[in-house]
């Protein structure tokens, strides 16, 4: 779990920004959860035989009441547990997004840390494919909007419960023949959840895996109609993708679509967004069946593909900082700066004490377009110097109630001759 300096903050909000607006071009409302929920929520959403569930929640018991208590490792239990208790379909389907950080005890390496990072985006009530396509291509539109390069589309579909229950039996059938062959992580799944052993990264196990038989051979005429709606809707935005029928996803409430979007840029943490269709969860959770769809995506993740492509923070500099010197000037500086915020400007206000010379260096290093100098003399007569940092231009005096325009004045003039300061 790290610290978010300054200058890393700064990325993020200017990513976050970015997101939100992307967002809002969407028609998806923000929601927010709690970082604690119930265990029991993860568990019947997750699946009770899952490497989350298992191995990777920071779970304990409320000292107070003894509830089994876990952060959240994920946000989509969270969500749809939120929509069923405030009843927030009664009026037809949502469209909600969320941020905010995660928690799994993983070996942290690169692109993986215990606490981590994600944009939830869910489409809650929506049937057929269009939804799940319309997913997809947000996230196109995103990576185009960062300048995202090499991050590739892989698809596949998991069809309904008795489809992927037939494929099961003749998957616990095939590898039970080379039960020898399995770690010990494919054994204790065997029987529990097969599903997941084809995605399993053993290289000493590819060969059995490849020759595995397929969910797609197992899929009846709606669900292979639904997928290929989605294949359909994708062609005709030019979105390029590759079925992977191994992609199972680590979560059992997905069913129909699935979808990563990964990148060779980042080593063995390629998966920077992901997601599908969950239409049983709602039911598993109590409510009444409803379909719905989305996705998650790495924000540490995607911030360092942004920085492999040139992102970087821009810290935002002061229109003016204020440099004063003596008890009456210090005192008249905070009218000063509080009239100029007041009109709009942002302002720095020296703090610290210091000769006029240091407080000018730091003047000139906060990136400010005008230092506004109070001295003991300005303070008597109600009046400030205005000095450019960034232009070669005169310095001039001006009274406190005729301050704003003049600022306003020189920065507006600056910028028709620079096009921006």
């Amino acid at each position: 779990m790290s610290d978010i300096l300054p200058d890393e903050a700064e990325l993020w909000e200017q990513f976050e920004d970015t997101v939100r607006d992307w967002l809002r071009g969407y028609g998806y409302r923000p929601i927010r959860m709690p970082l604690v929920e119930q265990t029991a929520l993860f568990t019947r959403a997750i699946g009770a035989v899952t490497d989350i569930v298992e191995k990777e929640m920071y779970s304990f018991e409320d000292r107070l009441n003894g509830d089994h208590l876990t952060l959240r490792p994920e946000g989509t239990a969270g969500c749809v547990r939120a929509v069923l208790q405030h009843n927030l379909l009664y009026d037809g389907p949502k469209r909600l997004w969320y941020q905010g950080p995660m928690f799994r005890h993983e070996r942290p390496q690169k692109g993986r840390s215990r606490q981590f990072h994600q944009i939830g985006v869910e489409a809650l009530g929506f049937d057929g494919p269009d939804i799940d396509a319309e997913l997809i291509l947000m996230c196109q539109r995103l990576w185009d909007d960062l300048g995202l390069e090499d991050i590739r589309l892989e698809i596949n579909c998991l069809g309904e419960t008795e489809e992927r229950y037939n494929h099961r039996k003749e998957l616990i059938a095939y590898l039970s023949k080379h039960a020898d062959k399995l770690d010990a992580d494919a054994q204790r799944r065997l029987h529990a959840n097969p599903l997941r052993i084809l995605d399993s990264k053993n290289p000493h196990m590819q060969e059995i895996v490849e020759a595995a038989p397929k969910l797609i051979d197992f899929l009846g005429a709606d669900s292979l109609k639904h997928f290929e709606g989605l294949q359909t809707l994708l062609k005709d935005a030019a979105i390029s993708y590759r079925i992977n029928p191994r992609l199972v996803r680590g979560l059992d409430y997905y069913n129909l679509t699935v979808f990563e979007w990964v990148t060779d840029k980042l080593g063995a943490q390629g998966t920077v967004c992901a997601g599908g269709r969950y239409d049983g969860l709602f039911e598993q959770l109590g409510g009444k069946p409803q379909p719905a769809c989305g996705f998650g995506m790495g924000i540490e993740r995607l911030l360092m593909l942004w920085r492999e492509h040139g992102g970087k923070a821009i810290s935002p500099s002061p229109d003016v900082y204020v440099v004063h010197q003596g008890e009456p000037a210090q005192r008249f500086a905070f009218r000063v700066a509080e009239g100029m915020r007041d009109n709009g400007y942002t302002v720095q206000l020296h703090c610290g004490g210091g000769s006029f010379k240091s407080q000018m260096k730091r003047a000139d290093a906060s990136g400010a377009a005008l230092a506004a100098i109070v001295g003991d003399d300005e303070a008597a007569a109600s009046e400030i110097t205005l000095k450019p940092l960034r232009q070669a231009a005169q310095q001039r005096r001006v009274a406190f109630d005729q301050l704003a325009e003049a600022i306003g004045e020189l920065l507006f003039e600056w910028e028709d001759e620079d096009g921006g300061i």
